[in-house]
């Protein structure tokens, strides 16, 4: 059994950077990795994605040239760096996982999700 716990959300300034932590428990390795976010009223959204073992990374089109997806092996942490935090990016981020280690932006692919870390970027 998977389990996603995050963290590193809060209430930032606008243009300010902010890292995110998915702690994964289980067997992930050929996993693909990724972070949603859903804002009050709105879908969730696809942001980033990685297959743990390596390869590519893949992004929302909102969110590339500004944010990061990484990952550290030993310590099973997925990572989200986020740089020049605007407004529009306040939302809860979760962190999910797919079993099947593709790399789709429906977040109806993916097996395992995190609880939620909340995001608030201030004007």
């Amino acid at each position: 059994q998977v389990q996603l716990v995050e963290s590193g959300g809060g209430l930032v300034q606008a243009g300010d950077s902010l890292r995110l932590s998915c702690a994964a428990s289980g067997p992930i390795f050929s996993y693909t990795m990724a972070w949603f976010r859903q804002a009050p009223g709105r879908e969730r959204e696809f942001v980033a994605a990685m297959i743990w073992s390596g390869g590519n990374s893949y992004y929302g089109d909102s969110v590339k040239g500004r944010f990061t997806i990484d990952r550290d092996n030993a310590k099973k942490t997925v990572y989200l760096q986020m740089n020049n935090l605007k407004p529009e990016d306040t939302a809860v981020y979760y962190c999910a996982a797919d079993r099947a280690g593709r790399y789709g932006p429906a977040a109806g692919l993916y097996d395992y999700w995190g609880q939620g870390t909340q995001v608030t970027v201030s004007s």
